[in-house]
């Protein structure tokens, strides 16, 4: 994996506070990205962006969103639209997971989930959107979920984050149909399970993985940076991440 055609790139990852979000910011501040991380608890997120600090010399830029709340996420948009009126790559990640079977969950948590991984993705894109079109090579990648992809394993999932996934394919869909001729990709990846590991702790991230292990946040990590180094004529529309421990056919 090469990063280094990213420095200096201006990139917002959404859910950036822990996980898989945390370690996209971590890497992308490595390759000499200007990130931009948000994230719903304070206290979580000033400490990784502090760590990235420690690590890389710049401290990336935070801010609080509730993906959930569309107020939250109109006021926000609207803001880094006018702070950041040019944005390269937009990573979709933030998104709130849910399990249990119907019984094991009230209405506010459909809501929540629901709205946290369609309605509010949607709307953050929308708005940062003209900022995408603006440098003349923008880039959003959606991270899904194996749960988005048809005839998938439910597994611990619950119905509604199912139905969340399933809604983000279909934004992925739509938006690279709407966005054809125009200068901004829409890539998607579809992780399974992970073993989640950080880039901040290098022994966990360079470690050797046997034949059969579960995927890792590095190799979701691997595959959105591969994404977004493809020469601009090729959108990696579908990247779906299997392996022999917590994939989708093993």
């Amino acid at each position: 994996m090469d990063a280094s055609a990213l420095k200096g790139k201006t990139v917002l990852v959404t859910g950036a506070a822990r996980g898989l979000g945390a370690a996209f910011a971590a890497v992308l501040a490595d390759a000499g990205a200007d990130v931009i991380m948000t994230g719903r608890l304070t206290e979580m997120l000033e400490g990784t962006a502090e760590a990235i600090r420690l690590r890389c010399g710049t401290k990336p830029e935070t801010h609080l969103l509730d993906l959930s709340d569309p107020g939250s996420v109109n006021e926000f948009g609207e803001m880094i639209a006018k702070a950041h009126p040019k944005l390269d790559i937009l990573i979709n990640n933030g998104a709130q997971w849910l399990s249990g079977s119907m019984d094991d969950y009230d209405a506010y948590s459909v809501v929540s989930t629901i709205n946290a991984a369609a309605t509010g993705t949607f709307l953050l894109t929308r708005h940062l959107l003209p900022s995408l079109l603006a440098t003349g090579a923008g880039d959003i990648v959606n991270i899904v979920s194996i749960c988005g992809i048809a005839n998938s394993a439910l597994q611990t999932a619950a119905v509604p984050y199912l139905m969340a996934k399933h809604a983000q394919t279909g934004m992925t869909d739509g938006l690279r149909q709407e966005l054809k001729g125009k200068p901004v990709r829409v890539h998607a990846l579809y992780p399974p399970y992970l073993e989640t590991i950080s880039p901040l702790n290098e022994e966990d991230w360079n470690a050797e993985r046997g034949d059969v292990a579960m995927t890792t946040s590095r190799d979701v990590v691997e595959a959105g940076i591969f994404a977004l180094t493809r020469p601009r004529h090729v959108t990696m529309a579908s990247i779906v991440l299997d392996a022999d421990e917590g994939g989708l056919f093993g």
